[in-house]
């Protein structure tokens, strides 16, 4: 009885002069993200313009915003671009991982090349992107040059599909990284659970699908907040790649703050749209706290 109730004591204590030395950076991080979220979002409700102030009005910023067709374009590709980048990164990401999980040979150089493209900055993604894709040397004119001189191959250029051009940028870029982490989590999975599902003539795809996928739940929403967080802030990319053009054709949330809050000069609507993305983040972000750690104290 008495060894239990010493224990909790025990644990506060244990790293005590880690815990100590962490309590600044905790409280500067604690005071610099709360107090400058606050600021955004009370400012959200003003008419501030170069300058900020407090002068409330009301609900009006957020009117504008959601009556722009600027920003509804903006929330489209962000619906767009986001849905087909979570798919796309998650099976993709998985399929790779389950193919280096088969012990094949040169397993470290394929890790590397699909990894190498996450170390690039996003800047150099687009700019790189926006070469291949251009029609006049990029994927069109090669493939032209073969002989198909009817391929038409430019969404950089096409207002219907120009956020599928970025879309291909970010795939090349991110599905390395979910590659590594569903790597990392299938090579967490017990041997002993293949040799049973092998000596129960279990197929390998129901293995994975009804066995592994389960047991790798921490995994893939891990993986999911990563890539969500990834979407909402894209920015660079799409500057890289378009300045948001053809016209607003892809036009997105983050550029569309930057452009109000510096370009525009307009702070009450950028730090009204930057709010709404705040939102966004907590609508991801609640959940998954709540599933890697409400379930576990309960």
């Amino acid at each position: 009885m008495n060894e239990g109730r010493t224990t909790p004591p025990r644990r506060v204590l244990r790293n005590l002069s880690a815990k100590i030395a962490s309590i600044p950076m905790i409280l500067t991080a604690t005071v610099v993200f709360a107090g400058g979220t606050v600021w955004t979002v009370v400012h959200s409700f003003t008419n501030s313009r170069l300058l900020p102030r407090l002068n409330f009005i009301g609900l009006d910023q957020y009117e504008r915003l959601w009556s722009t067709p600027r920003w509804l374009t903006s929330i489209e590709n962000l619906l767009v671009y986001g849905g087909l980048s979570l798919v796309l990164q998650l099976v993709i990401g998985f399929v790779l991982a389950a193919l280096l999980d088969q012990k094949i040979r040169f397993e470290d150089a394929f890790r590397t090349i699909f990894l190498y493209p996450f170390a690039l900055s996003f800047v150099v993604t687009g700019l790189v992107w926006q070469w291949l894709l251009n029609p006049d040397f990029g994927v069109q004119h090669v493939v032209r040059g073969l002989g198909w001189e009817s391929f038409t191959f430019n969404p950089l250029y096409d207002q219907s599909i120009v956020i599928y051009g970025i879309l291909i940028a970010a795939l090349w870029q991110g599905t390395g990284l979910v590659m590594c982490l569903m790597l990392a989590g299938l090579r967490g999975i017990d041997e002993d659970i293949w040799k049973a599902a092998r000596v129960d003539g279990i197929p390998m795809w129901k293995t994975y699908l009804f066995i592994v996928i389960p047991m790798m739940r921490p995994v893939f929403v891990t993986t999911l907040v990563i890539i969500a967080s990834g979407i909402v802030r894209v920015y660079d990319l799409v500057v890289a790649q378009t300045s948001g053009g053809p016209g607003q054709a892809s036009e997105v949330p983050a550029k569309y703050v930057y452009d109000y809050m510096f370009a525009a000069q307009n702070l009450g609507q950028g730090f009204a749209a930057s709010t709404m993305m705040l939102l966004s983040v907590a609508i991801i972000v609640v959940p998954w706290a709540y599933l890697e750690f409400g379930r576990r104290r309960s």
